[in-house]
């Protein structure tokens, strides 16, 4: 597990892992599209941001890969 505290994303990059979410919500199905799964790939996002990918695509990616399956 990645310890919060050291975790430090300025707010436009904040920003950006927010819009990638967002957009990688719209392209998984419907039925996944549940609070815990939206938690699952926004995690995905902050882990590999945290590993140092900027790229909103790439992040969108990753976050559509983890929402294809629901959260359990």
């Amino acid at each position: 597990m990645i310890e919060s505290s050291l975790l430090r994303f300025d707010r436009e990059f904040v920003l950006t892992m927010r819009s990638a979410l967002d957009a990688a919500v719209q392209n998984i199905s419907v039925a996944h599209r549940t609070p815990g799964t939206k938690a699952k790939m926004a995690q995905r996002i902050v882990k590999i941001a945290s590993e140092g990918v900027t790229d909103s695509e790439e992040l969108m990616i990753a976050a559509i890969d983890e929402g294809k399956e629901p959260a359990g």
